[in-house]
């Protein structure tokens, strides 16, 4: 069979999401795309089956297409074959939490207020580390990208170019920790901390950010690791009261709620 995904007759079966979805990413990219996010909305529980040829008639495209969908997943750690006997949906201890591909289905159908608050744990227990190291160890090329991205944040046009503006600060604070597995945490600020930020800003009242980056940056340019950890907790804390402002508009119905 013809591997295809295109719009029915009817306008309400949701395939012609699944054609649009073809379009920009292709039908392998589909499949995982509509399994995934299935797994991790819950949809597919813990331990169901996964009917592959009831996926083939469903999506209208080839056994090979799902059963390399499944292996993507598989990969992500969200299902299992076992021979002969099927496909199963892994448990959540299983799952590959830090993927950017689960994160992000995590979110697609509204706010993951448990991911939030753990990522905040996270960043707690991370930033500072990283911060104090990163007045250690950091480079010319370092300072250059830490003050790249904040005159980015202080030109921001949009809650779009903020967001964008301080991810790359964030990144930026990793990378000059010179810590590999450090770097790595981008994957969790890249999504994680991106929804985060899209959620303030939809408030319209965040307090000014651009104060308590720029003590960051100072402190890694003096190079002094005490300075430069106290720096990043104050800008955690402003976040987290930023966030509970968000949660709390959106509760009193003054924000559109997306959950």
């Amino acid at each position: 069979m013809t591997a295809r995904v295109e719009p029915a007759s009817e306008p309400d079966d949701g395939s012609s999401t699944r054609a649009s979805m073809s379009r920009r990413r292709g039908v392998h990219a589909e499949v995982v795309e509509i399994i995934g996010h299935r797994i991790v909305s819950g949809e597919l529980p813990e331990g169901a089956t996964i009917n592959v040829n009831a996926l083939e008639e469903e999506l209208d495209i080839s056994l090979t297409a799902v059963r390399e969908a499944l292996k993507v997943l598989g990969a992500k750690g969200l299902v299992y074959a076992r021979q002969k006997r099927g496909t199963f949906v892994q448990p959540r201890a299983n799952w590959h939490l830090l993927d950017a591909d689960v994160i992000r289905w995590r979110f697609a159908d509204g706010v993951d207020h448990r991911f939030l608050a753990q990522l905040d744990e996270v960043r707690e227990i991370i930033e500072p580390a990283a911060a104090r190291l990163a007045a250690q160890r950091r480079t010319d090329a370092d300072l250059e990208r830490l003050e790249r991205a904040l005159n980015a944040m202080v030109a921001a046009d949009g809650p779009e170019q903020a967001v964008s503006a301080d991810l790359a600060f964030h990144r930026a604070l990793l990378v000059a920790a010179q810590n590999e597995l450090l770097e790595q945490m981008e994957i969790v600020l890249e999504v994680g901390l991106a929804r985060r930020d899209q959620i303030v800003h939809a408030a319209g009242h965040i307090d000014d950010a651009i104060p308590s980056h720029s003590a960051v940056l100072e402190a890694v340019r003096d190079g002094d690791p005490g300075a430069a950890e106290r720096a990043v907790r104050d800008l955690l804390t402003k976040a987290q009261v930023d966030s509970q402002r968000a949660a709390a508009s959106r509760q009193h119905g003054r924000v559109p709620r997306e959950d």
